[in-house]
């Protein structure tokens, strides 16, 4: 490759003078080769200097003043850059759409207190429903996510029945009626192939003593004198156990109580629910209990903190097993029912065995 492959002779861009003040003497004595060796690497300028040099070419100083540019086309000047400001600290989030979450858990209120104090059969009719949807939920998640297939017809039919067994015959007849379902379940199943069976069954009758069983301890709490206020106490002290967890723990929360099932729970909240259900529990038991005492509230308030929390570790394992945030999305901000249901399930025996401890049946 000769020299004319490579264009004009160097310009005063890229040395800085002008072409006869070159670092190379002209003619002949400098020979091709010497020249391959020693030239410079071709200048390929942008359009709009060629128009410039051509236009200014007698111009020295302008053609000084290009040395500060680009010697090739990518060499673009750019602005230094500046450092990236620190993003803003970050704030706690709830998690939930806290606004979904207050007006579902307002209007829920209102249909239980509603139904509760108006008439008693009302109430038992929202509990059997709260209890097929939650084996609904339930069952199909089972279904979904292990291929566990529940039979879901005796589990609603037999559960409903539960619940209302339990209000018309007490603990006798939730009994009866709980094992009645749980032979509604075995021969149910055997009208499929027997490929999964024990293992259909095992859900079923797991899933009826779960939901419904321990659901006609509501019922159950419903059929005293003072059966509204006693359910009433049990529901407020869950939720404020719940609640006292949740801002004690988003707010000073810092040791995970059991990081593996819930992350999100912490010692912290722990003592907020104990302190919250505590004082409700006292509160309660002194002005709607009737023949209550404020110091059986104390220990009602520290027996519902723990079963509310071991009950919603339950739920939350099982969900973990399942690999799923929710049971359903039947609640705007909550979830699915038994993802409200978590806590009050295994809470209800808790409160009901109590009250029949310290006030009579």
């Amino acid at each position: 490759m000769n020299d004319s492959s490579w264009g004009a002779p160097p310009r005063a861009e890229y040395w800085g003078q002008a072409p006869d003040q070159g670092p190379f003497p002209a003619g002949p004595a400098y020979g091709e080769h010497e020249v391959e060796q020693t030239r410079p690497m071709p200048i390929v300028p942008d359009a709009g200097r060629d128009a410039e040099s051509a236009d200014n070419s007698d111009d020295r100083d302008q053609g000084a003043a290009r040395l500060s540019g680009p010697l090739f086309r990518d060499e673009i000047p750019q602005e230094p850059m500046s450092a990236p400001e620190p993003p803003p600290p970050e704030k706690k989030k709830a998690g939930r759409d806290l606004r979904a979450a207050i007006g579902v858990g307002v209007g829920l209120g209102a249909l239980v207190v509603g139904s509760l104090f108006i008439v008693k059969a009302v109430f038992v009719g929202v509990i059997a429903v709260a209890v097929v949807v939650g084996l609904w939920e339930l069952t199909s998640r089972l279904e979904e996510r292990k291929g566990i297939k529940a039979p879901l017809v005796p589990l609603a039919v037999g559960g409903a029945a539960m619940v209302v067994a339990g209000y018309v015959r007490g603990a006798e007849g939730a009994w009866v009626a709980m094992a009645l379902t749980a032979l509604a379940v075995l021969v149910w199943r055997m009208t499929e192939p027997p490929e999964g069976y024990l293992k259909d069954v095992t859900a079923g009758v797991f899933a009826a003593f779960y939901v419904p069983f321990l659901a006609t301890f509501v019922a159950m709490m419903l059929t005293a004198d003072d059966g509204p206020q006693r359910v009433l106490t049990f529901l407020l002290l869950t939720v404020v156990s719940d609640t006292g967890a949740y801002a004690i723990g988003w707010r000073f929360g810092k040791t995970k109580l059991a990081p593996r099932i819930s992350p999100g729970k912490t010692r912290e909240g722990l003592v907020g629910a104990v302190t919250f259900a505590m004082v409700a529990g006292a509160l309660c038991m002194q002005f709607l209990i009737d023949d209550g005492q404020w110091w059986q509230g104390l220990l009602l308030g520290l027996a519902v903190a723990a079963s509310a929390t071991l009950g919603d570790l339950g739920e939350s394992m099982i969900k973990r097993d399942l690999g799923i945030k929710d049971m359903g999305t039947l609640l705007p901000g909550h979830g699915g029912i038994m993802d409200r249901l978590d806590s009050l399930l295994p809470t209800a025996p808790v409160v009901w065995l109590l009250l029949v401890l310290f006030v009579g049946s």
